[in-house]
């Protein structure tokens, strides 16, 4: 592949295929910003009616930095990476109290930013203010890889190295807010990881991987995750319309979140062993025939495969744990952030209008 050309074809390509969104029709730095931290693993089609939300409620980065972050956290809801959503907003305040409601315009201040890394700061930089530094992404991983034939393994830190050199090497530094949304677009819908559109591609005819048939074997990734397989046990506890909840403060999944009292085991555990765990956990005098039982709820997040159960307590009762445990009548719950698999609970079961 000829790296003179390169940028030219995929620009112009951008041009005429593009799709037509919200971010992609501004220079402000804020909403660049928000999009790209919106995005991350994320579908453009799940991550947009997000980022549309966000902007309507928080319209700039000072109304954004003044909200709680409960109200962060209940927007978000549904996206999963909560972390993302607390960094959101911790940015949002320091670039209020320590940049005057301006975002940085260089990549190395931007970078200075929370939860702002090397890609985030490059899309921010190139995009709104034009700098010429090259946005390196999954997309991006995969189109250098098989167009040049690259086959260190991305996951390396030699291959981050040398992928971030070449991505920067063949970036047009007239135009680089197109070369790099250009890129990434060409990754996302055409030289996509399973089926790319070869026959009708620009570039098939200098293309590596097409040469030597190895695009389902570029880009390289050496490492895999391991998956955890985690066992909850949700306690339902009940005083009128209200039900017990607390606040996740643990530095785990979810963090921030509402969720209900609960067990956790590394393999499946027996119920009744459990309940006589909570009745001694809460000094409580009843009996295990007053507790019922749903069926598994099965959770995949990136990483982990949570399967949980909801142990409901018949009757009612206010005789339980103190802070960080109170009673949220139902309305109350559907204002507070809640993990999808809690929500998907109070659904099923009509505790949620």
């Amino acid at each position: 592949m000829d790296k003179r050309y390169f940028s030219d074809k995929v620009v112009k390509w951008y041009e005429h295929n593009k799709r037509d969104l919200p971010w992609r029709n501004t220079t402000d730095p804020y909403k660049i910003w928000l999009s790209e931290v919106i995005l991350q693993q994320t579908r453009v089609n799940q991550g947009l009616p997000y980022y549309q939300r966000f902007v309507d409620k928080y319209p700039n980065v000072l109304a954004l930095a003044s909200a709680s972050q409960q109200d962060v956290l209940r927007l978000w809801q549904g996206l999963g990476y909560y972390s993302r959503a607390r960094n959101l907003h911790e940015c949002a305040q320091q670039v209020v109290q320590v940049h005057g409601s301006r975002f940085p315009d260089n990549y190395r201040d931007l970078k200075k930013l929370k939860g702002v890394g090397d890609y985030t700061a490059a899309a921010i930089a190139s995009i709104a203010y034009r700098e010429s530094v090259a946005v390196v992404d999954g997309n991006v991983f995969r189109v250098l890889s098989r167009l040049f034939g690259i086959d260190t393994p991305i996951d390396t830190s030699e291959g981050k190295k040398r992928f971030t050199a070449l991505a920067n090497e063949v970036i047009d530094s007239k135009r680089p807010d197109l070369h790099n949304q250009a890129v990434m677009e060409f990754g996302a819908l055409h030289c996509t990881p399973k089926t790319p559109n070869c026959e009708e591609c620009i570039f098939v005819s200098g293309c590596f991987a097409a040469q030597h048939q190895m695009q389902d074997l570029l880009p390289i990734k050496l490492k895999s995750t391991a998956v955890r397989v985690r066992y909850f046990y949700y306690f339902v506890v009940q005083n009128g319309d209200s039900y017990l909840m607390k606040k996740r403060t643990e530095k785990d999944i979810w963090q921030g979140l509402f969720d209900f009292f609960m067990l956790e085991e590394s393999k499946p555990a027996k119920i009744e062993e459990l309940i006589e765990r909570f009745i001694a956990i809460n000094c409580l005098d009843i009996q295990a025939q007053d507790f019922a039982i749903s069926d598994n709820y099965k959770h995949i997040l990136s990483h982990q495969v949570i399967n949980a159960k909801f142990i409901f307590l018949k009757g009612t009762s206010n005789n339980f744990l103190k802070e960080p445990f109170a009673f949220y009548t139902t309305k109350k719950i559907e204002e507070l952030p809640k993990p999808v698999l809690i929500t998907r609970f109070l659904l099923d079961f009509q505790l949620l209008s």
